[in-house]
């Protein structure tokens, strides 16, 4: 599915609004975790290994999401059913994010849709491009703490090529600091301003 296609996906449209930090405060964060050029060459390796392995790795992800309940509740409709067609877009769209994070260059317009992402994990905007009637709001320590799972599991989905155990171990650590940079980014939309 080309991302054009994703249910809700609108990276870069007109009306997804500027972020609201200057470029130097994004600089000042992306030199805070450590990130770099080399980081970005990294993530495109990345990108190259995991696109065959897109379903799988969600695979893994949703089977952590669906172990545990109180995570699945997320994703619940007023009943307290998990809402499958809501489930599946996420989906599509975290396949997307996969692709995002290693190949999209982080300039202004990627910066802008991370605080989109952000606003879409809080009752601000939460089920609102899927039209669901899903819990309305992700609580902030799930956020962060999810930053874990999604970076552990995805160091065995890289070794699986044909690269260097040092290529591997950048791809690696490129990823740590890019999925902590998108979380910190997120994070703004739970917050007063003069608190973030």
């Amino acid at each position: 599915m080309s991302s054009d296609q994703i249910p809700g996906y609108d990276y870069g449209a007109d009306e997804i609004p500027d972020a609201p930090i200057s470029t130097d405060e994004f600089e000042r964060l992306q030199r805070t975790v450590l990130f770099d050029e080399d980081d970005e060459e990294y993530l495109r390796m990345a990108g190259d290994v995991l696109e065959g392995q897109i379903d799988d790795v969600l695979e893994v992800w949703y089977g952590f999401v669906a172990d545990h309940d109180f995570l699945v509740y997320y994703f619940t409709d007023g009943d307290g059913n998990p809402d499958e067609e809501y489930l599946e877009r996420v989906r599509e769209r975290f396949g997307q994010w996969i692709r995002d994070t290693c190949d999209a260059p982080y300039d202004r317009e990627w910066l802008a849709y991370q605080f989109e992402i952000g606003r879409r994990h809080t009752r601000e905007k939460k089920n609102e491009v899927d039209d669901a009637d899903a819990v309305d709001h992700i609580d902030m320590r799930y956020l962060v703490a999810f930053v874990y799972p999604i970076t552990a599991t995805i160091r065995e989905f890289l070794a699986d090529s044909d690269h260097s155990e040092a290529d591997v171990d950048a791809m690696y650590h490129a990823w740590f600091k890019s999925v902590v940079l998108q979380v910190t980014l997120w994070t703004y939309a739970y917050v007063p301003d003069e608190n973030w």
